[in-house]
């Protein structure tokens, strides 16, 4: 019998990560993108470095960060809170290396968005947090929408942060690509193969998703 444990954990970390990001991006996004043009530069290159470094390398920082030997790892295990080797340190590490899509993602639809809609809702009288939800946000919904998709695939799939900081413990850690890697390992390869088959199956549908999305903006 098929234990489905790793796909459901992975889906909740997926789905949890992607709320996080979602949020975060889009509010980096969109300050970010009206600083002047050096913090603006300096500041990109800090936020989009978890997509261009291992994440192997992103997993040794949060250890530095959240490990029971450090100060804040310390501090939050004084509290009953710890990430490492349990199911939602994989959260913080899914969205700590999925969150450059969703901020790259979503500062490109700020940047294309038609600013003369939003003067023209300051000249009805609008506040600026109505206008950005009411008409900056339903303008630029493709966009937006894209980088929720794929920063879903990019932690649905994650593996080196996850198995940096929260391993692989059956039942509680265990994640479809960490259990792919120790089916493997153990010479399970019917077993690995199954659950890279799932995994497919959910990129094709995340990929496909991510060009209807795309056809739907470019008609718009």
């Amino acid at each position: 019998m098929t234990d489905w444990y790793p796909l459901w954990n992975s889906l909740r970390i997926a789905a949890i990560s992607s709320v996080i990001v979602f949020f975060a991006g889009i509010f980096a996004a969109f300050y970010i993108a009206r600083l002047p043009r050096i913090v603006k530069g300096f500041l990109d290159v800090v936020l989009t470095l978890p997509m261009v470094l291992p994440p192997t390398v992103c997993g040794y920082v949060l250890l530095l960060l959240f490990g029971s030997k450090r100060p804040l790892g310390s501090f939050l295990a004084q509290h009953g809170i710890r990430f490492v080797m349990t199911w939602y340190g994989g959260i913080i590490a899914s969205a700590v290396v999925a969150f450059p899509l969703m901020y790259r993602t979503a500062r490109g639809a700020f940047e294309s968005f038609d600013e003369n809609l939003a003067w023209a809702g300051q000249t009805l009288g609008l506040s600026n947090s109505w206008i950005f939800w009411h008409v900056r946000m339903p303008a630029c919904r493709q966009g937006i929408l894209a980088g929720v998709v794929l920063s879903f695939a990019r932690a649905l799939g994650e593996y080196g942060a996850t198995s940096m900081l929260i391993g692989y413990i059956p039942g509680k850690t265990a994640t479809v690509s960490t259990t792919v890697y120790q089916l493997w390992r153990t010479n399970d390869e019917a077993g690995a193969l199954f659950w890279v088959l799932v995994n497919l199956a959910i990129s094709f549908a995340v990929l496909l998703t991510v060009n209807l999305l795309e056809n739907r903006r470019k008609k718009a």
